[in-house]
Parts: C-alpha cells; structure tokens; sequence
C-alpha cells in the first residue's frame, strides 16, 4: 500500500485521478490509463518451467498463432540528440518514445505507437497508418499527419520538425504472451529480440538482422493495472528477481554502433 501511495504521489503532477463504477482508484495521464510495467531478464529453463505453469492458470493471448508465438518488429524513431536513447541510460523518470509496429511482417496492421513513462507506470496512445503513410514516413514525408485527427500523429508532426524526430533502428523478436482478466494482467516473453543493422523498412525481404543478447536469455515482462493474483504472484516468483530497466530499443542501438564501429 505504501509502495502504491508514493506511486501515485510521483505522478500526481502529472496524471489525474479517476474512480471507476466500482469506486476503484485509476490514474490517467491525457485521458490514458497508466498500467505498472516490470522487466526482467531469464534464461531458458526459467522460460520452461514458466511456460509451463502458466499453462494450467493463464490464457494465451488471442494474437497467438502457435506456441511459440508471433513476431513483432517495431521501427524506433529519435531525434538528432538521441533523446530517447539518452534519458532511458540517465534514467529520466518520465520519457516518451516513439515507433511504427506490425506483426508477423504483414502490413494488415501497421500502427504508429507513443509510448509513455512515468517511474514504473506506463501509458500508450496509437493510431492505424496505411502501407502508403508508413512509406511516406520512411521517405521524409511527414506532412500527411497534419490531416489526422489522432494526438499521436500530430504530435510525431511536431517532433519531426522542432527536434528532426526519424527512424534510426528496428527492433524484431518473438513474443510469446499470456493474460489474465483479475487485475487486467500481461505476461511475455520476447525470444530472440533482434536488430536491423543498416536498413530502416521492416518489409525488406533482404534486411539484415543479428541478435542482441546471448543465446538462451530472453525478457520477460509483467504489465497489470493494480495489482497481480495471489496465484499468478505465486508463479512468478522464480523469476521476479531483481527489476531490471531494459530497453530493447537502447540494447538495439548499442548493438548497432558496436556493429557498425567493427564493421
């Protein structure tokens, strides 16, 4: 509870408080949910064990396509002094980041994401782009966004021309997901999360991708809005650790310099 209060209290400034109809407290920040988000690295067999624990009490995710998952590719996007980048590494307690996600490489769902920190709580805002907007912006051509009605949009419109906001990398894994209603609960695990080395588009049949972390660990991470289930709690123990701030878009990037600096 009082993890919770000094929670509530960081963001005071910034979030309003809402009741919901079953007088249940919610934080909102520009009229989106804040929802706790935890990270966490594991290796293979705590994966396993997991997987299969979480079997008998959760229920995958209705975008699963097998077991293993679906695969997601996000294209990050910074400005000139790499503010994204900078405040992850420094630590900012309240940041925003921008990008373009699709899904198994298909452009059928192809939507512009911000999304916002504060401490531990997240929100995010989107909006749906067309394959002809995403090709407009991977060409420098932002100008079609002032026609749409969606904050998100308008507001990479502005950060594009006051801090020269762009692409600088794509982020590929395979994430394996699962979910519970008591507590709105998200649990995933991004496998073998990848990087583009010199290509921007994530339709390039031909983009070159390497892998950023060593073989057999992955991230799992755990999203609710108030709190987790006795049960799940329970399941997660083995891996709730230590919290680590990973960032799969700033390991990306280092992974780019380390590479283009050897190359």
């Amino acid at each position: 509870m009082f993890q919770r209060f000094m929670v509530f209290c960081h963001t005071l400034a910034l979030a309003k408080l809402y009741f919901d109809k079953g007088g249940v407290i919610e934080l909102r920040y520009e009229g989106h949910k804040l929802r706790h988000e935890y990270k966490y690295y594991i290796n293979e067999s705590v994966y396993y064990t997991l997987r299969e624990r979480f079997r008998y009490v959760l229920k995958m995710d209705e975008n699963t396509k097998n077991e293993e998952g679906y695969l997601i590719s996000s294209l990050y996007f910074d400005d000139i002094n790499h503010s994204a980048m900078r405040e992850k590494i420094d630590g900012s307690r309240f940041r925003k980041k921008f990008r373009i996600r699709i899904y198994d490489r298909s452009d059928s769902l192809i939507k512009l994401e911000c999304k916002a920190k504060y401490d531990s709580l997240i929100s995010k805002e989107s909006a749906t782009l067309t394959r002809q907007e995403y090709d407009r912006i991977l060409n420098d051509d932002y100008d079609f966004l002032a026609q749409r009605e969606e904050r998100v949009c308008k507001e990479l419109l502005g950060y594009h021309h006051t801090k020269l906001l762009s692409p600088v990398s794509v982020v590929e894994y395979v994430r394996e997901a699962y979910v519970a209603e008591e507590g709105n609960v998200r649990i995933t695990f991004d496998k073998n999360i990848s990087t583009s080395i010199f290509g921007l588009d994530m339709f390039d049949e031909e983009l070159a991708l390497s892998e950023i972390l060593p073989p057999g660990i992955m991230v799992l991470e755990v999203k609710y809005d108030d709190f987790i289930p006795k049960a799940v709690l329970g399941l997660l123990q083995i891996a709730m650790t230590e919290k680590c701030a990973i960032s799969k878009y700033v390991l990306c990037r280092n992974k780019n310099a380390r590479v283009r600096y050897n190359g």
